[in-house]
């Protein structure tokens, strides 16, 4: 990872060698945790799964790990499997599935925590459909056709006997920003989307706080609540979390100082959530502080390790080996996927 940061780029006489080759061993701690790297590369969607880890970069929160922190967005899963395969970022968020799916294909990833149990919404003008199966007939927005929300809206709806593909008229769109703006624009009259990207729909239509005598948005269908209902599980899905990639995953302690401050930084977001957001505004295009705030106010974000949060896991890539084996590489990941570094 980032070799030009590791490698002087000029040449060096053999004292000015030995001196760069010892530095590093003098530098690290005593307890045996690697020298702090040049630079630490974080990458996120524009999904509140980001949050904390906009935070860890803002406030240096591992510079134990590394020297430097850096936030770079990415926009959609391609480009997500493309950082994590050429290493142009030691710790992305990702989608579960994606995780278990590189892992499989040995990609080099070792999944850290879930994080993200609860963001996905289907925003509506029509404040009387609150179920999936009342969307039946109507056309829905959708991002990031065969990934997530894609994949729950596939499950939930085979769930109860309906064809996604037929029963629906789904409107595949690149991303949530693009589903969100077919929404507001009033191109669409429904949308499957994440938080922040729900709370973002509100706000601009001004259909938030509720209680306003005519909103034009709702939130419909809770894609959590449908599947605790489906399934007859608590109402949370093991959606998101962070994954290291590359060399960092062979420093356990920097692993589990990357997954300590994460589950600080989330706490920290749920506790300032105003100031979060105005990190996150910063580094992310199109949101708001005020979306960020909403968001964090009604998502289900707990950072939960990896070895917890197993049997969710194992249950949510059960149903999706059941429909699609592909989402997850062909496979079950191994028992090893579940213990990190």
């Amino acid at each position: 990872m980032h070799d030009d940061f590791l490698i002087p780029q000029a040449p060096l006489s053999r004292r000015q060698a030995l001196a760069w080759l010892a530095a590093p061993l003098a530098a690290a701690p005593a307890l045996g945790m690697a020298a702090p790297l040049p630079q630490l590369t974080l990458a996120g969607p524009p999904a509140i799964v980001s949050a904390p880890l906009i935070h860890m970069a803002e406030t240096n929160a591992l510079q134990g790990v590394a020297q430097r922190t850096v936030f770079t967005a990415w926009r959609d899963p391609d480009q997500l499997r493309m950082m994590a395969m050429g290493g142009k970022a030691d710790v992305l968020a990702m989608p579960s599935n994606v995780a278990a799916n590189l892992y499989n294909r040995g990609a080099g990833v070792a999944l850290l925590n879930i994080s993200t149990w609860g963001s996905q919404w289907i925003v509506t003008r029509d404040a009387a459909r609150k179920t999936l199966a009342a969307f039946k007939g109507e056309e829905i927005a959708v991002p990031f056709r065969g990934d997530m929300p894609d994949i729950v809206l596939q499950l939930l709806a085979a769930k109860q006997g309906l064809d996604p593909l037929r029963d629906f008229r789904i409107r595949y769109v690149p991303t949530p920003m693009e589903a969100m703006q077919l929404l507001i624009t009033r191109r669409v009259s429904h949308a499957l989307l994440s938080e922040p990207a729900v709370s973002l729909a509100l706000r601009k239509t001004q259909s938030f706080p509720v209680g306003l005598i005519a909103p034009e948005l709702h939130r419909g269908a809770d894609m959590q609540q449908e599947w605790g209902r489906l399934y007859q599980r608590p109402a949370r899905l093991p959606q998101a979390g962070i994954a290291a990639v590359g060399a960092l995953r062979a420093q356990p302690e920097a692993l589990a100082a990357v997954t300590r401050a994460y589950a600080q930084s989330l706490a920290w977001c749920r506790d300032n959530a105003m100031e979060c957001g105005r990190m996150m505004a910063r580094h992310i295009d199109l949101l708001t502080p005020e979306a960020v705030a909403d968001a964090i106010a009604v998502s289900q974000m707990d950072a939960v390790p990896l070895p917890q949060a197993r049997e969710e896991l194992e249950f949510f890539f059960g149903q999706l080996m059941a429909r699609n084996p592909g989402l997850l590489g062909g496979k079950l990941p191994p028992a090893a996927f579940y213990a990190p570094g």
